[in-house]
């Protein structure tokens, strides 16, 4: 399996018959960039026309579209077109930038793109748990795998991550336009900051809310508690270190932000019905396909 911290960038020319319509892949990759050497100017480049999706795993980048600057730190993603009036670059002075990207020709696609882009914003943030970021790093890992080998997978991994992209842009995903504005920050906390242990404490003093006020308000808009909501968050980035790394249950424990790996395969087991071992099986792959953790079929009361 590929190791979580691996990088990588994979490229595809393809041929295809020229009466068949499929969306074209160009690159995906991920990496880690530490020096400001690390810059991309939109009209420069040659190789478009193509379109880009950056993600941000960990650290901070600079993107600046037009006359507009954006800080590209964790959760945050660019959208551009290439060629275009836009540069993005790891700014002096910085730590890291760790991110995942695709690059994909407009054919077929570029309206779909536009949507999204309108919608969400040319530096959009996305929880690391939703799907379209869990499709590119899907993709990526396929690559990696070498399971990329011809024109209609690579047309299917496009139009897949595409569409996950425009139904998040477009659906109410998790309902987050209708949750009071210091539930979505305490969300977006949790989605950036799960690996730490975060207590209702630490919430309701960063958001200047009661401890009390905060349980309750969270709960009847999200239909999860502040705790149910993390271990949700931190349960599916073990299930994404099942799947793609060798990394032991100890170590993944350590990742998510457990104290140990006991108490995540209890988590784990109530949360899945399976151990992570169990999931890493390919009984664990299809019982993968089965769960819907972004949708919240819950029942929205609140009981103390």
């Amino acid at each position: 399996m590929a190791s979580g911290t691996e990088t990588g960038t994979y490229g595809f020319r393809f041929t295809a018959p020229s009466h068949l319509a499929l969306c074209e892949l160009f690159a995906v990759g991920r990496d880690e960039i530490r020096h400001p050497s690390y810059r991309w100017d939109g009209v420069e480049r040659k190789d478009g026309p193509l379109l880009l999706f950056q993600y941000t795993l960990e650290g901070e980048g600079m993107f600046e579209s037009g006359t507009e600057t954006y800080p590209i730190d964790q959760g945050r993603a660019i959208m551009a077109e290439i060629p275009g009036d836009h540069r993005y670059y790891f700014p002096a002075g910085g730590s890291h930038w760790s991110f995942v990207f695709i690059l994909m020709r407009p054919s077929l696609i570029l309206p779909n793109w536009e949507e999204a882009k309108l919608r969400l914003g040319e530096a959009p943030y996305l929880p690391p748990t939703s799907r379209p970021v869990r499709a590119l790093l899907e993709i990526w890992d396929q690559a990696g795998h070498g399971r990329i080998t011809d024109p209609y997978t690579a047309s299917s991994c496009v139009y897949s991550f595409i569409s996950e992209l425009c139904r998040y842009a477009v659906a109410p995903h998790d309902e987050r336009r209708n949750w009071p504005e210091k539930v979505r920050q305490a969300a977006e906390y949790m989605d950036a900051n799960y690996r730490s242990m975060i207590s209702l404490d630490q919430l309701s003093e960063r958001l200047r809310w009661s401890k009390y006020h905060l349980l309750r308000t969270f709960a009847a808009a999200v239909g999860q508690t502040p705790s149910e909501y993390l271990n949700r968050v931190r349960i599916e980035q073990a299930m994404r270190l099942l799947r793609q790394t060798d990394m032991s249950v100890e170590q993944i424990a350590e990742q998510v932000g457990y104290s140990g790996g006991s108490y995540l395969i209890k988590v784990f087991r109530k949360m899945t019905g399976l151990t992570p071992g169990g999931f890493r099986s390919e009984e664990g792959q299809l019982t993968f396909s089965r769960m819907f953790f972004e949708d919240y079929n819950v029942d929205r009361r609140f009981s103390d």
